[in-house]
Parts: C-alpha cells; structure tokens; sequence
C-alpha cells in the first residue's frame, strides 16, 4: 500500500537501550519505557493515530473519546509486541507461556505432507510465529513469505542477537523472483505462510468487506489457496495477559476450488472474529480503508 513501505519506525539506539533493559533488568523494565516511547508515537505520529482512531471509531464503533485513549493503548499494545519478539528471538523464549490452538490441524497437514497454505495478518505478533512452528515443524517444511525492506543496520543488529531462525523465510524482492521461491516450495509439498492484509502499490488485488467497509487485498494468496488441492489454515499469534501467547489454527471453511473471492470471504470473516477478541491488536497503522 502506497501509506505502507514494509520498513519499521525506530532508530538503532532505541533499540539498543530496549535490549540492554531487556538483558539486564527484564522485559516488564522495558515495558516501563514503553510508555513514554508510546506516548510519543500517540503524540507526534498524527497519519498513524488517525488510521488507528478511524479503525476503533468507525470500525469498531467505539464512542468518540474511548477511541481517543485507546490509541494510546494500541500504540503500548504494539510496542509491547516487539519487545517481546526481540526478548523471544534472543533467547528468552522461557520467560513467556505459550497456548496452542489448533495445532492437531497443523501437525496433520505436516504429516500428509501434499502441502498446504496458511494465511495470516498483521495483528497480535506473528512475527514470533516460526518460534510456534518450531515445536512442530521438525523437518522445516513451513516457508514464511515476508517483507525484507527493514533498515539495514536495524535489520543487522536484530540480527546480531537472535537466535537462528528455526524456519525458512522467502523474502519479496522487486524483481520479482520470490515467486520462482514460491513456485519450488509449492511442487515440493511443503507449507507457506503468507499475510493476506498487505500489497504494495501496482500489486493486483481482491476487494472484500472487513468490519462493515469494503477495502483491498492482496489477490496472491487467495489465488495460490484456490488452485492448490491442498488445505489452507488461517493462523494467527496473539498476545495476552501477563507474558502469555496464544496461537490460532482455523481451516478455512465453506470455500470453492478456483474461486479466490471465496477464500478471501472466509479470511475477511476469521480476521473479524479475531479482532472481536483482541480490538487493540490491529496493528496496520495506515489508512486501511482508503
């Protein structure tokens, strides 16, 4: 999306003073932080706090100064999401407790082994979704598709201090190859992992109603589910009370073969149901909706 360049906002000190408060004094210390760090962003950031306010007062149909406040708590909500992906990452994956949700579904597609599709968003933290997958995933059969524009010395730092990854990535490039990525992990059976809420500019796109207001999305992994004769599961990581996890597995239900709108339906009524639960974990900071 044109509002939307696949990059994180930051800076490299801020994100060193965040791990140095995780290391040394734990991840609620760092959470102290957040909430200057998050009343900067409530503050100064008024393209994003309009799209999060429009989301909770017209989508939510929150009234008008609750809406105002939990902006507020989106902007924690999201900052708390990312100290926890780079506590996870770097090796305090045992501070959190985790919940499982549908992983029979999961461990079934991985032991068929024809494949499959699975389909998620920006809410909650999926960005510690392959450290779920790693407990079930033992023969690295699962590919997350995923945007690799971060800043580089940002990225190289994240780096620096994570574990390795237990799961493969498929990076989008401009050129155009990751699709050749995707086409082989397709023929080889195994499972990828797509976002279905973001596209870039030029992108081709489907058009579906989320939370009463019809908008785009990307028309890729609708397409590639209905073609495939195999299952596609709409999965998402979401945070909870304390430092608690909870993954969702859902396969996805009354759709046709070839009809890419069909699961693009379904995935619209499963993201809705989730946003329902967790209405502060809708983390795309953009006019959605435009």
């Amino acid at each position: 999306m044109s509002q939307w360049d696949g990059k994180s906002k930051g800076t490299l000190l801020g994100y060193k003073i965040f791990v140095f408060l995780i290391k040394k004094l734990g991840v609620r210390a760092a959470y102290g932080l957040l909430v200057f760090v998050a009343c900067y962003y409530f503050l100064f950031f008024p393209k994003s706090f309009r799209a999060i306010y429009y989301y909770l007062r017209q989508r939510q149909g929150y009234g008008a100064w609750k809406a105002f406040w939990k902006v507020y708590q989106s902007y924690f909500v999201f900052g708390q999401t990312i100290i926890d992906k780079v506590a996870i990452s770097s090796g305090l994956r045992d501070k959190f407790t985790y919940e499982f949700d549908g992983i029979d579904i999961l461990k079934e597609v991985l032991a068929n082994r024809n494949g499959g599709v699975l389909i998620s968003a920006h809410v909650g933290n999926f960005e510690i979704a392959d450290k779920f997958f790693a407990d079930i995933d033992l023969e690295l059969q699962i590919n997350l598709v995923t945007v690799d524009q971060e800043r580089t010395i940002i990225k190289e730092y994240i780096e620096s201090i994570s574990e390795k990854p237990s799961v493969k990535f498929i990076h989008i490039q401009e050129d155009m190859s990751h699709v050749f990525a995707i086409n082989e992990t397709l023929s080889n059976n195994e499972l990828i992992c797509f976002t279905g809420d973001r596209y870039f500019d030029g992108a081709k796109t489907l058009t579906a109603s989320l939370l009463g207001k019809e908008t785009h999305f990307p028309a890729g992994p609708f397409r590639i589910a209905s073609r495939l004769s195999a299952p596609v599961i709409f999965v998402y990581v979401m945070r909870e009370s304390g430092l608690h996890y909870h993954l969702y597995a859902r396969r996805a239900v009354d759709v046709k073969r070839r009809d890419p709108q069909s699961y693009l339906m379904a995935y619209t009524d499963s993201v809705e149901n989730i946003l329902q639960k967790y209405p502060l974990q809708w983390f795309n900071f953009f006019d959605f909706w435009k």
